[in-house]
């Protein structure tokens, strides 16, 4: 019996489900993925759930039985081997075929690998699914010095929890200051500040050339320095997982290429999520994004297409990220702007910086200020007056007129 079929099975895998149940399609629905879980959620991994302050029923996307109070066949542990378009069905690795009417690909994105010299001795962990975070956290109760490759969101998250633990941690960065492909120098400096007044020893313009250690990791190797550590994690990137897609003959660059309706290359099949290259119609150029709210935009516009609808994915990207007990939303880029704006007070832990392009706003970065974020996904596009942004006595709700 053909129906649809979701392969993958993450945060746009589940939303995209339901959603097809919230859209009154009362034919098949398969999920299949090769993790151990259903869906989850993936941003509290690095954060509390690494911690401990969320258990694993409090990460998932919905309760293991609502797939089945749903009627939809979710199959854990299962690898996709192939996607054969032409008979519209696909096959997994124990060699079971499944037909089609619709498919959506939702394979997400796996970890940028490190491959030097030492980098197969135990203790090198990488953070990405709820398993590697299980052995994290086990590692974590006997390690003392841990040491943290990469200076992006999630190995800074890491740092926060590791250090909050009472362990040694340390920090490398290959550029020259952390966070450097995703924000600005000053934010750059704010983080850096804010994690080095934290006990977190940051490394920058330092690359890892290789581990040593008996079996074990014990030394982290960079150039002619070496630093002590009895677990490491890697955070150096993501690579979209488009392998599937590409073997199938779809349009890939750079992810899955989609139109604005979440379809590829072929009328039959939609992908979402991290996978995905997709167009901004708001920003004016194609952009593949690693991000929650995308997935799951992206999740429930391919399951309103998929029902026959026409509907489009526009929407302006935002992110956050949580580290020690500030929370930092972002929309935008702010890499967009030429100029920035600060509001709020940096030395409170409490402001907001506003970059602006041509006089008009492009993005924010708001720590601890819910406000000034939810009022810059209004005010993204608009031109304002920086003077009264600036401003904190100037309520934000009346640049909006």
């Amino acid at each position: 019996m053909s129906g649809i079929v979701i392969i993958g099975a993450g945060q746009a895998a589940g939303q995209a489900a339901a959603s097809l149940r919230q859209g009154k399609y009362e034919g098949s629905i398969t999920i299949l993925g090769d993790e151990t879980q259903p869906p989850y959620q993936r941003p509290p991994l690095s954060k509390q759930y690494l911690s401990g302050e969320l258990g694993m029923d409090r990460v998932m996307v919905r309760p293991k039985k609502f797939y089945g109070d749903q009627n939809i066949a979710l199959h854990t542990e299962t690898r996709v081997e192939s996607i054969d378009s032409s008979a519209k069905s696909v096959t997994t690795s124990p060699g079971d075929s499944y037909q089609y009417d619709k498919l959506l690909i939702a394979t997400g994105s796996r970890p940028r690998i490190l491959t030097i010299p030492g980098s197969d001795l135990s203790g090198i962990h990488y953070l990405r699914t709820i398993d590697d975070v299980d052995g994290i956290r086990e590692a974590m109760q006997a390690a003392k010095k841990i040491c943290i490759v990469g200076g992006g969101y999630i190995g800074l998250e890491v740092a926060a929890v590791a250090v909050t633990a009472g362990l040694q941690v340390t920090v490398l960065e290959m550029e020259d200051r952390i966070l450097q492909r995703v924000t600005t120098p000053e934010m750059s400096e704010y983080y850096h500040d804010l994690h080095t007044g934290r006990g977190v020893n940051i490394m920058v313009n330092t690359g890892v050339s290789g581990f040593q250690g008996e079996g074990h990791i014990s030394t982290v190797v960079c150039g002619d320095e070496k630093i002590d550590a009895d677990l490491v994690i890697v955070g150096i990137g993501i690579i979209p997982n488009i392998e599937l897609a590409e073997a199938a003959g779809l349009d890939c660059n750079n992810g899955i290429t989609v139109d604005e309706h979440c379809r590829t290359s072929d009328p039959h099949i939609y992908a979402a999520g991290d996978c995905t290259n997709h167009p901004n119609p708001i920003m004016g150029r194609r952009l593949r994004l690693e991000s929650v709210p995308n997935a799951m935009e992206q999740a429930r516009v391919s399951a309103a297409n998929m029902l026959g609808g026409d509907k489009a994915y526009a929407s302006v990207p935002w992110f956050w990220s949580d580290q020690y007990e500030l929370k930092l939303q972002m929309v935008g880029f702010s890499t967009d702007g030429d100029t920035s704006i600060l509001r709020g007070d940096k030395a409170a832990n409490k402001f907001a910086v506003f970059y602006l392009k041509d006089g008009e706003v492009v993005s924010v970065d708001a720590v601890n200020s819910p406000k000034e974020f939810m009022v810059c996904k209004q005010l993204y596009g608009k031109t304002v007056d920086p003077a009264a942004l600036s401003d904190t006595n100037v309520e934000l709700k009346t640049l909006l007129n």
